[in-house]
Order: C-alpha cells, then structure tokens, then sequence
C-alpha cells in the first residue's frame, strides 16, 4: 500500500473511531426526522439507483460519488466519514472497486450496530471475471455492465433491506419484481442493438477495461489503454498495442469515458493516424463507472445502459456503413 494512502486511511480510521465514541454524527443531507427510518448509504450511483427502485420512500438513501466520480481512485474526505457514521446499512461494490476505502468498510463490518454488504462479492464467483489473482485482485469489480448480474445485486439489497426492515418486507420484495422486469427489457434492448452492428464491427474500444462484462454479455470484443484499475496510469507501450489492434481490426470508431480524462483515448487516435494515415473516430462518451449528471438522460441505471449502447451502435453500425461505401 503506498504511504500517501496508509496515512490517509489511518486518519479516516481515527476519524471514524472518534465519531463513534462521541455517539453521534451529523445527518447527511437526506437524512429523514424519522427515528425509525433507515440511513442508507450507498457508494456508486449505480448502487444507488437500485436501492432507490427497491426501497421507494421507506428510507432515507445518500449517494457518496457522484458523477464523473472514479471510485478506484476516489478518497474519502471527512464530511464523508460523517455520513458513513450515520448510516444503518452500507451498500458499496467491492472487488476492490473502492480501493481506497475497502478497509474503512471492513473494519466497519465488523461492528454490531451497521450492515455492510459488498454488493458484486455476493455474486456466484463463476459468474465473475478474473482479474489479477496473483496480486491479491481476483475479479473484475464493473459487474453492473451485465444486465443479468446487476438483476442478482438487485435481489441482494432487497433481501438486505426486508432483513433490517421486515414491516416493509413485502414492498422491497415487490419493488425487486417490477424492477427485475425492467431490466428484462433493458437486457433485450442491449442484445437487439448489438445485432445491428455487423459481426466484424464488434470491437469496443476504451480508455479503461470496464466493459469486459459487457463484452462477455453481448457479444463484443472489448479492448482497453489502461487495466480494470484506474489506479495505473496508460504507458506509452500501451497505447501502441491498442492503436496496432484499431489498424489490424480496422475499427472504425473508439471511445472515451466520463471519468477518465480522453487523453489516452486521443493519444490512441493520433498513433493511429501516424501508423496507418487512418482517421479512427470519437465514436462518443461512456459512462463507465458513474452514472450521468441529473437530466442527462443518464441519470439511471437504465438510462446510463441505454446511454451506452445507442452510442455503440450509432458509432460501429454507421462507420462500419460508411466503411463499406
């Protein structure tokens, strides 16, 4: 662990050891005056946006990142270790989404008075994708780019939620259901759109490997500057092997993401011109691992996946069109 990051992560500890021994914590701006009402946290938008669908307005819900927010490099500042002393349940990712809080919520597990559920480490471990396990990194944490898995992280929290709650049991589970069945469609969605880019097209290019899931569930071919982690910055040599790939697969388009600087992107698009004298195009803007601004349109799960295939599709079907002219 490099110093900057033991440091910081002692002080959140201490911090956190001292909210609890004073016995109170200021409420988070959600916060309800319902006493019995539960303070739920949840990390990611992502997370967020399916405990809202499952919880409705039996809860009091508080977002940690926002958007553009890259939860692999993302500190915890002390406003944030207020909010997590107030909460009763803790909703984060895992798989090491959240490095550099992955110990506050462990060590927070461990205490009577809060629940905390990595969500993803819920999941079957076959269903996952692996990572670096010789580093300690087993899995690839971006599991919500699988309609089908994030359906699963869905019936986890209702599960955590009708446990801490039972009076609103019956409503979380019913909620799950009629959100289970959007994510039906959504799923469909995904898979119709993909047809609609010829075979040879399916190549996903990124700034960094968060689509491997997405990949996997819908047929493309999924290529990336920087690793699963942010963390590590984009090499030289790395963008040369993704520009060799963009000129041997003749990828019409590749794409930056909201939480990345498009820099490494660029700098694929320029190797490429140099190598080849092709102009690959932008083909737009994922949201990898946050959600869009409010009234994006992507400011939902749903609307984020949708957000993301449409641009897919507009990119690889019609370069790929304009390709063949």
């Amino acid at each position: 662990m490099r110093p900057l990051l033991v440091f910081l992560t002692g002080v959140l500890l201490m911090l956190l050891a001292a909210c609890g021994a004073a016995g109170q914590a200021p409420e988070p701006g959600a916060a309800s005056t319902d006493a019995s009402e539960l303070t739920v946290l949840a990390t990611t938008q992502q997370i967020a946006d399916a405990v809202a669908n499952v919880a409705g307005d039996n809860i009091a819900l508080t977002i940690l990142l926002g958007p553009g927010i890259d939860p692999h490099t993302y500190v915890p500042t002390e406003s944030d270790i207020q909010t997590i002393q107030n909460a009763d349940i803790i909703f984060y990712n895992g798989l090491h989404l959240e490095a550099q809080m992955e110990r506050v919520f462990e060590q927070l597990a461990e205490r009577a008075d809060v629940t905390v559920v990595p969500v993803a480490d819920q999941l079957d471990e076959t269903s996952l994708l692996s990572w670096e396990p010789e580093a300690g990194l087993p899995y690839d944490p971006h599991v919500w780019n699988d309609v089908r898995l994030w359906t699963e992280v869905v019936f986890v929290i209702s599960e955590t939620l009708s446990e801490a709650d039972p009076t609103n049991a019956e409503t979380y589970q019913t909620n799950a259901e009629t959100y289970v069945a959007e994510l039906d469609e959504l799923h469909q969605y995904i898979l119709n759109g993909v047809e609609q880019i010829p075979q040879e097209q399916r190549v996903l290019i990124t700034a960094h490997d968060a689509f491997g899931y997405f990949g996997r569930a819908y047929g493309l071919a999924v290529e990336a500057v920087q690793g699963l982690s942010t963390e590590t910055e984009a090499s030289t040599a790395d963008v040369q092997a993704l520009a060799d790939i963009v000129a041997e697969r003749v990828v019409p388009a590749i794409f930056i993401e909201t939480t990345i600087s498009p820099r490494t992107i660029e700098a694929v698009q320029e190797a490429v011109r140099a190598e080849t004298g092709r102009e690959v195009a932008i083909g737009g803007t994922l949201y990898s691992d946050a959600m869009g601004e409010p009234g994006s349109g992507a400011d939902t799960y749903i609307g984020m996946m949708r957000h993301n295939v449409d641009t897919i599709v507009s990119a690889l079907g019609t370069a790929a069109a304009d390709t063949d002219e």
